[in-house]
């Protein structure tokens, strides 16, 4: 496998270990290691001691690898580890047409077509004044925008809808400011809010938690300006799934008692969302009876589900999201019980209600499924899964997804003298590696 250059990717291979075997130790896939040494992503706070241990740094040593994101490349000159593209500086040719390729022997050249300077891409911005008054066209707009991220979010993951979704948020931003009647300024806080709980989870998803953090605290105060206990609700239900993910168990449990505050204003559906995210915590917790009163709970409120009263960022939790995320809920009381049980039964209902307008809602189901049977069921079983699941999992464009195949793939080594369990872990890992 060819080395990163990077300075992390250095000091690993300093101590002998392999992408795949360090990846194995950490917990990670393979090509969540790769982005992290490729500079693309940082490993979160928590993985970070044991990552120091096993390359045998401190945690300060630690942090100053990661900042080195630049690295010699192989003619010796300085790039940023986290791109490809020309030492910035060279001036871009002024021409009326495309530059020829540069030949390959020519490492100084600018005008190779598929790269820009860096200094270009990163202040790419267009000033635009936001209007002085809005009206409804302008809350429109901005729900346009929001349901087209949200799309693109569903169907390739958090990295484009990312990025492109900050720069809407920037725009929309700014149309707080302008005058509005009462009616359209509770709705642009409404329609904003929303926006940056979108791209919040897609920051969520490729873990920039920062950013996600920074986009769930603005959406969360753009619904309370516009008095959208709705939005407030599944906002905070987003916040509580983030913080579970960083295993901060307690702000989690407060952040989805917030989100229940005032229910009674709620509708049925988002209780059912937000009821799930707490039998979760609950089964998380060890407390199992809780979690499982509390899922049938959540059943009855689905069960009274209106969507065509639902509000728009609540329209993909329907019976299949319900079924997966319940199911999630469910599996630690399953793993506990040793019986894949109702977790995967509602597993098995998740994949075969998601629309193709989710596929990543359905990879992960398939992930977790084929995980929980190569746990706690049968190995052969969940190998049919899991092959569908990786193949799901490369189309997608999400670290949470790489991280739960490798959970299945942790999972797989306790069946490795099953041979075919033993091929496909090697076929999952060196795939990865070679993303």
């Amino acid at each position: 496998m060819a080395t990163t250059g990077s300075a992390l990717a250095a000091a690993r291979e300093t101590v002998g270990l392999t992408q795949e075997s360090l990846a194995f130790a950490l917990e990670v896939s393979v090509s969540t290691l790769s982005r992290w040494e490729n500079g693309v992503v940082k490993p979160l706070p928590p993985k970070r001691p044991k990552l120091a241990k096993l390359l045998k740094v401190s945690l300060p040593e630690l942090e100053l690898l990661l900042r080195a994101d630049r690295a010699p490349d192989a003619t010796g000159r300085s790039v940023n580890a986290r791109s490809s593209v020309p030492q910035p500086g060279k001036a871009l040719q002024s021409s009326s047409r495309i530059p020829a390729v540069a030949p390959a022997n020519d490492p100084d050249s600018s005008a190779d077509i598929g790269s820009a300077p860096s200094e270009f891409i990163d202040t790419l911005t267009l000033t635009v004044k936001p209007p002085r008054r809005i009206g409804w066209t302008e809350v429109e707009q901005v729900k346009l925008m929001t349901r087209t991220l949200a799309a693109s979010e569903n169907l390739y993951g958090g990295g484009m809808a990312g990025e492109a979704g900050a720069a809407h948020l920037r725009w929309a931003g700014r149309l707080l400011s302008a005058r509005a009647s009462a009616a359209v300024e509770a709705g642009i806080f409404e329609a904003v809010g929303n926006l940056a709980s979108v791209v919040a989870f897609s920051a969520f998803d490729v873990e920039d938690h920062d950013a996600a953090v920074r986009c769930f605290r603005f959406g969360l105060w753009c619904a309370e300006q516009g008095g959208s206990w709705e939005l407030r609700a599944a906002t905070l239900a987003d916040m509580a799934r983030q913080a579970v993910y960083l295993g901060n168990l307690d702000e989690a449990l407060s952040l989805i008692e917030f989100a229940h505050v005032r229910a009674d204003r709620l509708a049925a559906t988002t209780r059912a969302m937000i009821g799930v995210v707490r039998a979760r915590l609950l089964a998380i917790l060890g407390r199992y009876d809780e979690a499982q009163a509390e899922v049938d709970r959540s059943d009855a409120f689905l069960a009274q589900r209106q969507k065509e009263t639902d509000p728009p960022w609540m329209v993909y939790y329907d019976e299949a999201e319900h079924a997966g995320s319940s199911a999630r809920a469910l599996t630690p009381l399953a793993v506990a019980e040793k019986r894949p049980g109702n977790a995967a039964e509602r597993l098995a209902s998740a994949i075969r209600l998601h629309s193709d307008a989710y596929p990543r809602s359905r990879a992960f189901s398939r992930a977790r499924l084929a995980t929980l049977q190569m746990s706690i069921g049968d190995p052969r079983e969940a190998l049919v899964i899991g092959r569908q699941a990786v193949d799901d999992a490369g189309a997608l464009h999400s670290q949470r997804m790489d991280g739960e195949v490798a959970k299945l793939l942790l999972a797989c080594e306790r069946h490795r003298a099953i041979p075919e369990v033993a091929e496909f872990s090697e076929l999952v890992a060196s795939g990865a590696a070679d993303d």
